[in-house]
């Protein structure tokens, strides 16, 4: 059982992405490992981002300060999995990329994670305040 519990408002996600579990994915107990499940979260946080018109420059990047990440039920080579990505808590800096996981073939809920990022200037080697043109895209989301 997981130590932790992620819930996350149904009305918050608002993109999603299917991802296949390659044989390269696989753990020695025969399941998604913790580091590919880390991989794909990863690639859907990309495409959310990128779909969305959010391009990383010199000046300004997106940076994850933590993850946390439940998992509920194993996945296997070949498994689809869809990433249902979306965005909660802004605060002055960044707030919570949030992801649910299912297997969409039996409807079987995966993994939840929630990774906080902020902005980060590399010139200037600092966190940076959170652009207006990405908040704009998100107008929904709460500010903590």
């Amino acid at each position: 059982m997981a130590r932790i519990s992620l819930q996350f408002p149904d009305d918050q996600f608002c993109y999603s992405t299917d991802l296949t579990v390659r044989i390269t994915d696989i753990n020695g107990a025969n399941h998604l490992g913790n580091d590919s499940m880390i991989s794909m979260i990863s690639e859907a946080r990309a495409r959310f981002l990128f779909d969305f018109g959010v391009e990383e420059t010199t000046d300004d990047q997106i940076i994850v300060t933590d993850l946390a990440t439940t998992y509920l039920a194993e996945a296997y080579t070949r498994d689809e999995l869809r990433f249902e990505v979306g965005v909660m808590d802004f605060n002055k800096y960044g707030g919570d990329i949030i992801f649910r996981v299912t297997r969409p073939a039996d409807a079987t809920l995966i993994a939840m994670a929630k990774s906080g990022f902020v902005f980060f200037d590399y010139r200037a080697k600092k966190v940076v305040a959170m652009p207006e043109f990405f908040a704009s895209k998100f107008p929904r989301v709460n500010r903590l």
